[in-house]
C-alpha cells in the first residue's frame, strides 16, 4: 500500500512538477508575460494615444482607497491573508456549490493561483494545469508578502477593454485614477475578473451592475463596509466615462510613431512610453486646416491634402497624412510618392548658383527644345529676357529647364539627394527641371530645411525618446548637429529668391506679413498641387491632390495649398515675435560665421564627426524608409 502511494505520488509529480516554469525575481513578476503597450505623448507630456494593450500606472495598496483591495478580496479571495497559497475551505465551498448545481458555478483558485496562472500558464481546465497551479502558487507565497501579492494581481489582472490592471480599467471605464474611484466603481472594476468579456460594463452595463450588488453584499458580509455605505453605492452606480480615445487628429503621427518604435527594436520591452517631437496644439491647427482644405477643394478635385511641419532641430511638429485617418490610414505625407512640379526647381536653382551662376544674371524666357521634348510655360506664354530671380518667383518653366541643362541634369539630381531626396534618380532626364520624378511631402519638406537651416541638413525624426512605465530609459533620440551639405552665402541667396515669391511671384497668397520664404508646385495637368515654405521658426509644407492621380480643376500650389501653409503658419508663429533670416558672415576666416540662430543649434544638439555624409545622420521610419 505504502509503495503504491509512493509511485502514485511520483507518477503525480512527474505529470505535474517536473516541468515547473521556474519563478524569476519579485521585481520581473511585474513585466513577465505582459503584452506589450505602448503610450504616445507629445513634447509637452501630453498622452495623445495609446496602441496595444493598454497598462495604467503601477499602484501600490496605500496609493489605493481601502475599499478597492478590499472588493477584491470579497469577490475573488475573502481568506487571502490566512491561508499559503491554496484555499482548501474555499476548494470545498466551491465543490460544494458545484455539486448542488450539478455544474461550475463557483471557483476555487486563490488570488495567488490567478496570479501564477496569468504570469506562468495556459487557462486550459485539465487536472495537470490546477496541479501546476497549486505548486506554482506556493513558490509565490514564499517570495513574496501578502500585501506585496496582491498588488501584484491588481496591477496584472484583465479587465476586458484591452485594459491590463486597475488603473488602466479606471480610466478605461471611468475616465480616471484608480486612486479616485467611488465604492460603487470599485465593486464594478471588482466584478470584471472573473468574466471580464462577458461583464464588460461597455458591452452589458446592466449584468457588470448586477454582479457588482453581490461583491457589496460580500463586503458588507466581512464587515469591511456598512449597510449604509453599500445602499448608498447601489443608489449612486458607477457613470461610464463618455471620453473616448479618439485619434482623429493623431492617427497617422501613432501610425509612424508606433512604426518607428518597432523598428528601434523595443519589442522585448513593455509598457512604452513613447515621447514624441509632435506639439499638440500645432497638430490640431495642421489637422484643422487640411479638413478645410479638402472642404474648399472637393469641388475642384482635390480630395485629399496632407501637411509636415519641422522644427529647427529636425523634429516633427505636426503631421497630417490625410483628411480623415478613419477613412484611410494611407500616409501621404510619409508613403506617397508624387511629382513635386515647379516645387522642385528650388533644388535646380541651388545646383545653378552652386555652379557660380547668380540672381541677376539673364536668361531668356522662350520656346525651347531638349531633343524633342518641348515644354512650355503654365499660361503658354513668353516673356523674353528675365532675371533668374524674377523666373524664379514667376515660376516660368523655360528658364528652369535652360538651367538644368547648363549645370546637368545629373548635377540637380546630385543637389536634391543631397538634400535629402533620396527617391530622385542620380541620372536623370531633361524633365528634372520641371520635378517630373516622385518624392514625398515629407523628404521635399526636409530638404527645403536645408535652406532654411543656412546649407546644413538634418534628417527629420518623430521620436525624441522612449522609457518604460517606471521612466527608465529604453531610447534616446542621438543628439546631432546639422551637417553642412550647401554654402550658407548660396543658400542666403536661395532664401531671398524664395522670399521674393510670396512678396511678389505665384506664393502671394501665402504672405504672412512677416519673413517667410517658399516655393509654389504643380505637377502636369494639375494631377499634384504644393507649397513648401519656413520662416526662422519652422518650415512646412502642403500637397493637395487626388489619390488616384486625376486632374483638378486647375487648381495650382499658389492656391489652397499656399493658403492653407498660411492659415497653419500665422497659428505656428502666434506669440513668437517677427524675426529675419539670418545672414552668413561674409568672411569665412572667422572662427563661426554662422548666425547665432544656427550656432544655437549646434550648441544645443551638439556636434557630429566633420565631414559625416547627410546620409550618417540617424534615420528613423522618417528618415527615409517610408
Amino acid at each position: 500500500m505504502l509503495l503504491a502511494a509512493l509511485f502514485a505520488g511520483l507518477w503525480i509529480w512527474k505529470l505535474a512538477f517536473s516541468d515547473l516554469p521556474p519563478i524569476p525575481d519579485k521585481a520581473a513578476l511585474w513585466a513577465l508575460n505582459r503584452p506589450a503597450g505602448a503610450t504616445f505623448v507629445d513634447r509637452d507630456g501630453k498622452v495623445i494615444g495609446q496602441r496595444g494593450p493598454k497598462h495604467g500606472a503601477p499602484l501600490t495598496l496605500a496609493e489605493l482607497p481601502t475599499y478597492m483591495p478590499q472588493a477584491f478580496l470579497a469577490a475573488e479571495d475573502r481568506r487571502f491573508y490566512h491561508h499559503g497559497g491554496l484555499d482548501l475551505w474555499g476548494v470545498a465551498r466551491a465543490a460544494s456549490a458545484d455539486l448542488g448545481h450539478r455544474h461550475i458555478v463557483q471557483g476555487g483558485s486563490t488570488i495567488t493561483q490567478q496570479i501564477a496562472r496569468t504570469l506562468f500558464l495556459t487557462p486550459e481546465q485539465t487536472l495537470r494545469r490546477k496541479l501546476q497551479e497549486a505548486g506554482l502558487a506556493m513558490r509565490i507565497e514564499h517570495l513574496m508578502s501578502k500585501d506585496e501579492i496582491l498588488e501584484l494581481y491588481l496591477n496584472r489582472i484583465y479587465f476586458g477593454g484591452g485594459a491590463y490592471g486597475v488603473d488602466a480599467a479606471s480610466r478605461t471605464y471611468f475616465g480616471k485614477s484608480a486612486s479616485k474611484v467611488s465604492l460603487a466603481e470599485a465593486a464594478l472594476l471588482a466584478s470584471l475578473p472573473k468574466a471580464p468579456t462577458r461583464y464588460a460594463p461597455t458591452d452589458d452595463l446592466q449584468a457588470a451592475l448586477k454582479r457588482s450588488r453581490l461583491v457589496l453584499r460580500a463586503l458588507v458580509a466581512q464587515h469591511w463596509i456598512s449597510q449604509a455605505q453599500a445602499d448608498e453605492a447601489v443608489a449612486h452606480p458607477p457613470v461610464l466615462s463618455t471620453e473616448t480615445p479618439d485619434e482623429g487628429d493623431f492617427g497617422y503621427v501613432l501610425d509612424a510613431a508606433a512604426a518607428e518604435a518597432k523598428a528601434l527594436d523595443t519589442a522585448g520591452v513593455p509598457d512604452l512610453v513613447v515621447h514624441l517631437t509632435i506639439d499638440g496644439r500645432l497638430q490640431h491647427e495642421a489637422s484643422q486646416a487640411v479638413r478645410e482644405a479638402a472642404a474648399k477643394g472637393a469641388p475642384l478635385g482635390a480630395t485629399q491634402a496632407a501637411l509636415v511641419a519641422l522644427g529647427p532641430d529636425g523634429g516633427v511638429r505636426a503631421l497630417v497624412g490625410g483628411v480623415d485617418h478613419r477613412l484611410s490610414s494611407f500616409n501621404r505625407a510619409t508613403q506617397a510618392r508624387r511629382q513635386p512640379g515647379s516645387a522642385f526647381k528650388a533644388f535646380v536653382y541651388a545646383a545653378a548658383l552652386e555652379q557660380g551662376i547668380q540672381p541677376d544674371d539673364v536668361r531668356q524666357d522662350a520656346p525651347v527644345n531638349v531633343d524633342g521634348w518641348r515644354p512650355t510655360n503654365a499660361d503658354g506664354l513668353y516673356a523674353g529676357n528675365v532675371t533668374l530671380a524674377d523666373a524664379f518667383a514667376r515660376s516660368i518653366n523655360t528658364v528652369a529647364v535652360r538651367l538644368t541643362q547648363e549645370v546637368g541634369p545629373s548635377r540637380v539630381a546630385e543637389m536634391a539627394r543631397r538634400f535629402g531626396l533620396a527617391t530622385i534618380p542620380p541620372h536623370p532626364a531633361p524633365p528634372i527641371a520641371l520635378g517630373a520624378y516622385e518624392t514625398s511631402l515629407i523628404d521635399l519638406v526636409s530638404g527645403y530645411q536645408v535652406l532654411q537651416l543656412g546649407g546644413r541638413r538634418t534628417a527629420p525624426y518623430l521620436i525624441e525618446g522612449i522609457t518604460d512605465a517606471r521612466g527608465q530609459p529604453v531610447y534616446r533620440h542621438p543628439p546631432e548637429a546639422p551637417q553642412p551639405v550647401y554654402d550658407p552665402a548660396k543658400a542666403a541667396e536661395m532664401v531671398k529668391l524664395m522670399q521674393g515669391v510670396i512678396d511678389k511671384g505665384t506664393g502671394r497668397k501665402a504672405a504672412l506679413g512677416r519673413p517667410a520664404a517658399g516655393k509654389t508646385g504643380t505637377s502636369q495637368d494639375y494631377r499634384d498641387a504644393w507649397f513648401v515654405g519656413f520662416t526662422p521658426d519652422y518650415v512646412a509644407g502642403v500637397w493637395m491632390g487626388d489619390d488616384r492621380g486625376a486632374p483638378m480643376k486647375h487648381m495650382a500650389g499658389g492656391d489652397l495649398p499656399a493658403e492653407t501653409w498660411k492659415r497653419f503658419m500665422l497659428a505656428a508663429e502666434q506669440g513668437l515675435p517677427p524675426q529675419p533670416f539670418p545672414q552668413p558672415a561674409p568672411s569665412s576666416d572667422q572662427a563661426d560665421p554662422r548666425p547665432d540662430f544656427y550656432r544655437d543649434l549646434t550648441e544645443t544638439f551638439g556636434q557630429t564627426a566633420a565631414g559625416a555624409p547627410p546620409e550618417a545622420a540617424s534615420k528613423g521610419v522618417l528618415g527615409g524608409k517610408l
